[in-house]
């Protein structure tokens, strides 16, 4: 699996997936159960979305992005209770694109949260990784929980210190907030 999602337990990794899957399967009463091992997704990229034509350049600018982009992606999501198996395990063999997922409403996570991305950046078999964090749950918390997130995760002084860059979204599964930043940089080769 070229793309693997990874994340503390009750992140949003299985609503983000799902989401990003059939945008209409996640609404406010949806309830996902933790996922206990792994679960794959298969992630058709919509072919046009309502506000993409606002952030996109025309073609003729951006000549650097491929004609043919790719339709679909698979997604290998890893559920959080097994992280302590994650770097002893397979799952990190041939991977090109990593999503990790935070819950910005829950800071109390954070800090843990932030233990085992750094544990994953320091995997000697991801220094080459293209990495997405994916603030989530972002209907929940108010406009500077992101600032509190980032500064718990210490962002700032970690994209200093390592050789990934680390492109941050803030989602929402339920309202569809940064879906189209999701889908952009998944179809990025």
């Amino acid at each position: 699996m070229s793309c693997i999602c990874l994340g503390p337990k009750r992140a949003g990794k299985t609503h983000l997936l799902k989401a990003l899957q059939e945008p209409d399967s996640i609404d406010e009463t949806t309830y996902s159960m933790p996922t206990i091992g792994t679960g794959i997704y298969r992630i058709h990229f919509p072919e046009k979305s309502a506000n993409s034509d606002k952030h996109r350049p025309p073609t003729d600018v951006a000549p650097s992005m491929p004609k043919h982009l790719p339709k679909f992606i698979q997604i290998l999501e890893i559920g959080g209770s097994m992280a302590p198996l994650w770097r002893q395990s397979q799952y990190f063999e041939d991977v090109k694109k990593l999503i990790y997922v935070v819950d910005a409403s829950n800071l109390c996570q954070i800090s843990a949260a932030g233990v085992l991305f750094y544990s994953i950046l320091t995997e000697p078999r991801l220094q080459k990784v293209k990495i997405l964090l994916v603030l989530t749950k972002m209907d929940y918390s108010y406009r500077q929980m992101r600032n509190e997130a980032l500064l718990m995760l210490q962002m700032a002084k970690l994209q200093k210190q390592i050789r990934q860059q680390v492109n941050i979204v803030e989602a929402s599964a339920v309202t569809k907030v940064g879906l189209d930043a999701i889908y952009d940089w998944l179809k990025r080769p």
